[in-house]
């Protein structure tokens, strides 16, 4: 293994620049007019890694076509690793808060500045790396290993569960190894052992057939962003609850992981001071750790209505919208918060709208099983990479693809993500850690090697 870890130090530096190639591309999944990017960072990636040493497919979908590798060497007697990442990434709206261009990365500070630089390009592409520094070094991998990677998981994963189920044969897997979360700090390597669920949705209020002048009218006809800003205001009580009827009835307390994230070693001062809040707040009763990663969560993600360019237009709108996502965990169900949201919204609205709930994507929480061969190998090569064992930890956002894995493959998912707090994965200036990065890449390199043991 000494040979797989310096080749991996003396070819850091063309790593990073191969890295900054993938970051120029601008692959963003929820606009039709990076169709063409998407293809081809597809494409780029389909390059790097058959230049690994793995044979690549770029497998079409009614989506974004997904890039799968494969090294079969190993033999049939060998275990099979699946590796799993996505290379599309977020928008990067407001461009204007962005101190670098999101497609021109930027090395400061120990920092690599770049949208999709955490999420997930670099994470995903430091396993390619590992792979390559074995083939490049012994010839061979240690395990038998199948490379995923897709285009749409920034937009819900639409195409990628049902390829798993048409392809369950040929991507059988004995481990599932995904790179796509944080550490709860510098230096502490971490695995995350449960993700919250999503439940999004856009939910629509319209009142008269055109927007009315609010002299004329205003105060006979109702006006839907006051009906709006009534419905969402009915989502939570004083204390932070949801209060949907039946909401929290599926939800799965766990005292002893409860236990195990109060050990966690969590700033609850600098994660305030990151994300520039003046104050936390949540549901009453409960930890900052635990609002993050154990409880449910209902948010507003965006409003839109009436007039709001500059200066003033004195106009009662014809129709209000936001956007509401709930975070889930185990037990709950997307399809049953859904309903659950339905009869709520159509029970508080005022008369004199009409309202209507659309839904956008969900995915189901979920929580590892720990111990086995495959969080010991994991915790053995994270210590060899960080210098330190490494601890588990909840993630408070979702990869609907991991439940999916596990149920369609019938093989245990592994969350060994090198991102850090602050990263600011969906937000102006997104980072990843180029120590992490490299550390990253070491790890993956190890975790193979450990996984043939």
């Amino acid at each position: 293994m000494s040979a797989v870890h310096d080749y991996i130090d003396a070819n850091l530096p063309r790593f990073r620049e191969e890295l900054f190639e993938f970051l120029r591309i601008p692959s963003v999944s929820a606009r039709s007019e990076h169709r063409q990017d998407i293809r081809l960072a597809a494409e780029w990636l389909a390059a790097k890694m058959r230049e690994a040493g793995l044979t690549v497919a770029i497998e079409a979908t009614p989506g974004h076509p997904i890039v799968v590798g494969e090294w079969r060497g190993a033999g049939e007697g060998a275990p099979t690793v699946l590796i799993y990442g996505h290379y599309d990434v977020q928008p990067p709206e407001p461009l204007e808060l962005w101190t670098s261009p999101p497609f021109e990365p930027t090395l400061r500070d120990g920092r690599i500045y770049a949208r999709g630089s955490v999420d997930d390009k670099g994470q995903l592409y430091l396993h390619i790396k590992a792979i390559e520094a074995h083939l490049r070094t012994a010839g061979r991998l240690p395990v038998n290993v199948v490379v995923v990677a897709e285009g749409e998981e920034e937009v819900g994963s639409e195409h990628l569960i049902p390829f798993i189920e048409a392809h369950a044969a040929r991507l059988k897997a004995d481990a599932i190894v995904i790179s796509d979360t944080t550490m709860v700090g510098a230096g502490i390597p971490t695995i995350s052992a449960s993700l919250r669920g999503i439940a999004y949705f856009e939910l629509h209020v319209e009142g008269p057939s055109t927007d009315l002048h609010s002299g004329a009218y205003g105060g006979a006809v109702v006006n839907p962003a006051v009906a709006l800003a009534r419905i969402l205001a009915s989502l939570h009580d004083d204390e932070g609850r949801i209060t949907i009827e039946g909401f929290y009835d599926d939800v799965r307390v766990d005292p002893e992981y409860r236990r195990e994230l109060a050990r966690v070693p969590f700033d609850e001062a600098k994660f305030r001071e990151e994300t520039g809040a003046p104050a936390l707040g949540g549901e009453a009763g409960f930890s900052t750790v635990e609002r993050l990663w154990i409880r449910p969560t209902c948010d507003v993600n965006g409003l839109l209505s009436g007039y709001t360019g500059e200066g003033s237009k004195t106009v009662l709108p014809a129709r209000a919208m936001a956007k509401v996502s709930f975070r889930l965990v185990p037990d709950q169900d997307p399809r049953r918060v859904e309903r659950l949201f339905r009869e709520h919204v159509e029970r508080v609205a005022p008369a004199g709208v009409r309202v209507a709930v659309r839904a956008l994507h969900g995915g189901d929480p979920w929580r590892a099983r720990l111990g086995g061969p495959l969080y010991e190998a994991a915790a053995r090569a994270l210590e060899k990479a960080f210098g330190r064992a490494p601890v588990y930890a909840g993630e408070g956002g979702s990869i609907p693809i991991v439940p999916a894995f596990e149920r369609v493959l019938g093989a245990p998912v592994l969350l060994m993500g090198f991102g850090l707090p602050g990263e600011n994965a969906h937000a102006p200036d997104e980072w990843m850690s180029l120590e992490n990065f490299e550390k990253g890449t070491h790890a993956a390199a190890a975790l193979l090697a450990e996984l043939a043991g």
